[in-house]
């Protein structure tokens, strides 16, 4: 797992050809918005959280994010624990998020 804030984060996922974008926060938090093209796993919903995550392919490189970067890192931390080789965590969250928002 690597912390990284927004730029970092966002070049990380320019140079993946199949990255996937994480959002581990609530449906009531997303409703708000969302970086375009993340897939919601609310991290709240353990056994759901965990279900999900053992149908992703463990071999892509996953960014991941929340609303500030707490949820996220455990998240992450979860996958490594489950043999995600690439998990990478947005410092600061959806709330510090300033490029593109999905409604």
């Amino acid at each position: 797992m690597k912390n990284l804030v927004q730029q970092e984060w966002s070049d990380e996922l320019s140079k993946s050809t199949n990255g996937v974008i994480l959002d581990v926060r609530t449906a009531l938090e997303v409703e708000e918005g969302k970086i375009p093209g993340a897939a919601n796993i609310d991290i709240f919903k353990a056994q759901e959280f965990i279900d999900a995550l053992e149908k992703l392919d463990k071999n892509l490189p996953y960014f991941v994010y929340c609303k500030a970067g707490s949820r996220s890192a455990q998240a992450c931390a979860v996958m490594h624990q489950m043999g995600f080789e690439y998990t990478y965590n947005l410092e600061g969250g959806f709330s510090e998020w300033s490029g593109d928002v999905e409604l």
